[in-house]
C-alpha cells in the first residue's frame, strides 16, 4: 500500500518502513506525526482525493531533527567595491512513515519497535569457513601465518619499481634576432 502526501509545499510518495527527508516539522525525535493532506491512496484500488483523501492520514515516527549542508550566496557587482556573502543551512526532519490510515482510523501513539536483523554467522560458527581458513593460511618459519593465496603471492613478489624522472623538457629555440620582411 502506498500514498502520496503533501508537506512543505512538496508531494512525496510513500509506503510504509520508508525513510524520507522533508522540510521541518514539529516533533521530538521518537515522537509520531500525522499527515492529513493524503491526495492518493494505491494499493489494490487506488484512491484519488478531490483535493484530498476523505479520512485518510499517513503516521510517522520522527527519527531526527537537522540542517542540510551550507549554501554559500555570493553577490559580487564588479568595479562598485560591492560584495555580500551570506550562509544558509535548510532545516530538515528526517521521517520513517509508520502507518497509511484510511476510513478516520487514528494512528498508534508509540513507536513500534522495529524487527532486529538476523546477525550474520561470523567464520568460527561455520565450519566451511573454518576448513576454507586452514587450506589458504601456512605458517612461515617465524610462526606467523601468511595466505598462500596467489594474489597474495604475486603482491609479495612484485617490488615496488623507483621512480623515475619525468622526461626533460624539449631545448627551446632562441628568439629570432632579426625583424620579419
Amino acid at each position: 500500500m502506498f500514498a502520496v502526501i503533501k508537506t512543505g509545499g512538496k508531494q512525496y510518495r510513500v509506503a510504509a518502513e520508508d525513510v524520507l527527508k522533508v522540510d521541518k516539522v514539529k516533533g521530538e525525535p521518537g515522537e509520531i506525526v500525522e499527515f492529513s493532506e493524503v491526495l492518493v491512496v494505491g494499493g489494490d484500488s487506488v484512491t484519488l482525493g478531490a483535493p484530498t483523501v476523505a479520512g485518510a492520514t499517513v503516521a510517522a515516527e520522527v527519527l531526527d531533527q537537522a540542517r542540510g549542508p551550507k549554501i554559500i550566496a555570493f553577490k559580487k557587482r564588479r568595479r562598485k567595491n560591492s560584495r555580500r556573502k551570506r550562509g544558509h543551512r535548510q532545516e530538515f526532519t528526517l521521517l520513517r512513515i509508520t502507518e497509511i490510515l484510511t476510513d478516520g482510523n487514528k494512528p498508534t501513539k508509540t513507536a513500534q519497535p522495529r524487527p532486529q536483523r538476523a546477525a550474520p554467522k561470523s567464520a568460527t560458527e561455520t565450519p566451511a569457513a573454518e576448513t576454507s581458513a586452514t587450506e589458504t593460511e601456512a605458517p612461515d618459519a617465524a610462526g606467523t601465518s601468511q595466505s598462500t593465496a596467489p594474489r597474495r603471492q604475486a603482491a609479495a613478489k612484485s617490488k615496488p619499481k623507483p621512480k623515475t624522472k619525468a622526461p626533460a623538457a624539449k631545448a627551446k629555440k632562441p628568439a629570432t634576432k632579426g625583424k620579419k620582411k
